[in-house]
């Protein structure tokens, strides 16, 4: 007799398990494989509630600076103030040219800020090229020398420095604004920094094999490598200078004065127009606005470009 043995698959004959496929099991749904864990995802999404709060903080002040010249005086002094732009910004700049010479202080501002920004670039990149590059008697002392005077505050200097913008007669001048602010130690100290980064020593050795002058190297070779720094410092000495307050103040008279002291005058009547001075502070804020939208992506990649070196 024989006996039918019924044999049971075993695990090869065994159907595949669930998921193998990619599904989840009977449903037959996919698993979505993001390689990113759900605390990942989570910090993503809390990220951007975050970063537009922020947005929203530092704009507003910008946005108020514009909305209040378009308002009256008594539509500014309600309670709630209005958030809404209304229609009355030009009239209100006009009364800003009336009131004070604003195009004069425009054209000292620019003035003043361009001289300073571009002898800042000019010295500091010469500067910096030589206590980064070059071998000279006594750079270490010079050095520390240019450090020590980030150390003292500019308020001890104001006394002294006007005296001797009398002796040499350059007060209620332009020049007696640009000449003590033409190079500052911050420029010095962080163009050398970057140069020791951004130039390599081989380089300036070819090109004096090349029969290259110092000179030329720095034109030639330096220069191009620094230019990310010097659009950074460029920025930044523009706006310094663009918004100083006390040194003009007290170097300039109101008939020859920069935005901030035409600013100044605008507010220091016995009662003060919101309206007008903010309406001069929105004009003297659009080129520093303009100038930040035109350069600010060389100025962004060169801080990144900084960053990366450091």
């Amino acid at each position: 007799m024989s006996v039918a043995i019924e044999k049971s698959p075993g695990p090869a004959a065994a159907g595949p398990p669930a998921g193998s496929d990619g599904s989840d099991g009977p449903g037959g749904r996919r698993r979505k494989r993001t390689g990113r864990s759900p605390d990942t995802e989570r910090t993503g999404l809390l990220r951007y509630p975050f970063i537009i709060i922020v947005l929203l903080f530092s704009a507003f002040p910008v946005y108020w600076t514009f909305l209040i010249p378009s308002r009256t005086n008594a539509e500014v002094s309600q309670v709630p103030p209005p958030f809404i732009p209304g229609g009355h910004f030009f009239e209100n700049v006009r009364r800003v040219f009336d009131t004070v010479d604003f195009g004069k202080a425009l054209l000292n501002s620019f003035l003043v800020a361009g001289s300073i920004t571009f002898t800042t670039l000019l010295f500091c990149s010469l500067a910096g090229f030589a206590f980064a590059k070059l071998q000279f008697r006594g750079r270490g002392a010079l050095l520390l020398l240019v450090i020590g005077t980030m150390m003292v505050p500019v308020q001890l200097g104001i006394i002294p420095l006007y005296i001797e913008m009398q002796q040499f007669g350059w007060t209620n001048h332009l020049i007696s604004v640009i000449v003590p602010t033409a190079v500052t130690a911050f420029g010095v100290v962080f163009m050398r920094q970057y140069a020791m980064q951004a130039v390599p020593d081989e380089l300036l050795e070819a090109g004096r094999m090349d029969g290259c002058s110092t000179i030329g190297l720095y034109w030639h070779v330096v220069l191009p490598a620094l230019r990310p720094a010097m659009a950074v410092l460029g920025l930044l000495t523009f706006m310094q200078a663009w918004n100083d307050f006390m040194w003009p103040l007290i170097a300039l008279n109101p008939q020859n004065p920069t935005v901030q002291v035409a600013l100044s005058t605008l507010s220091s009547g016995f009662y003060r127009d919101n309206t007008l001075v903010l309406a001069g502070t929105a004009i003297g804020t659009l080129p520093v606005l303009i100038i930040f939208a035109i350069f600010g992506r060389q100025i962004i990649s060169g801080i990144m470009e900084g960053a990366v070196k450091g």
